[in-house]
């Protein structure tokens, strides 16, 4: 696919900004995907490839308390796949789903050691707005993850998006957004929702805000 893949051996500043194609960068045994030299998308242990380095995705499958026998999971953004090979092992019965725009972070996906595409995993290179519109009450659980070099895109912000959010899910399913500290995201997703909305912070770098949000009374049935 042309992607430049760039491993280092020690912290080093990011490849030229002109090119801003994710990258894999190599420090004390973690791999991590990046954009720019400020962001880290994704980060793994090469020792435990399994295992969710950073607390907002630790925070992200904690809130699937909320709906704990999920049959389809639904994530928007693929990024290093912490998530999703979470949902992979931990929900065998599930189906997962994943919308990922940017053909060069799917080409990463090997090195990061995401699944391949099979009968119960499946990455759409796709954008995740479109992604949710064309599923109607199919998702039991919607992960939304999904950055890229600026930020988080301007589809996947809006009070419609929200919206097609909602009637993508099941009766009682859940969505769970990481907002990062765009808290003006949680007016139109209340609005989706019917306030039906949890606030969780990580507490590990008071930057990652996660909005859970459910449809139905699942969130007050699983407190």
């Amino acid at each position: 696919m042309g992607t430049v893949t760039e491993l280092f051996d020690s912290y080093d500043d990011s490849p030229d900004e002109r090119e801003p194609q994710p990258y894999i960068q190599e420090y004390k045994g973690v791999m991590r995907l990046r954009f720019n030299a400020f962001d880290v998308q994704s980060a793994m242990n090469k020792k435990a490839p399994d295992e969710l380095v950073l607390r907002y995705t630790r925070t992200m499958v904690e809130a699937l308390a909320y709906k704990p026998q999920p049959r389809h999971i639904a994530s928007i953004g693929l990024g290093g796949g912490s998530v999703q090979k979470y949902c992979y092992r931990h929900f065998p019965d599930a189906l997962i789903s994943v919308a990922e725009i940017n053909p060069d972070v799917i080409a990463l996906r090997d090195h990061f050691h995401i699944p391949p595409d099979g009968r119960r995993f499946q990455v759409h290179c796709e954008d995740g707005a479109g992604f949710v519109k064309r599923h109607i009450q199919q998702f039991d659980a919607l992960l939304v993850d999904g950055f890229d070099n600026h930020g988080q895109p301007a589809q996947l912000c809006s009070l419609a998006f929200y919206r097609d959010c909602y009637h993508s899910l099941t009766a009682q399913g859940i969505l769970v957004v990481n907002i990062c500290d765009n808290h003006q995201l949680i007016p139109p997703i209340r609005r989706s929702f019917e306030d039906q909305v949890l606030l969780l912070d990580d507490d590990e770098t008071c930057f990652n805000t996660i909005v859970v949000a459910g449809k139905g009374n699942i969130l007050q049935a699983n407190c």
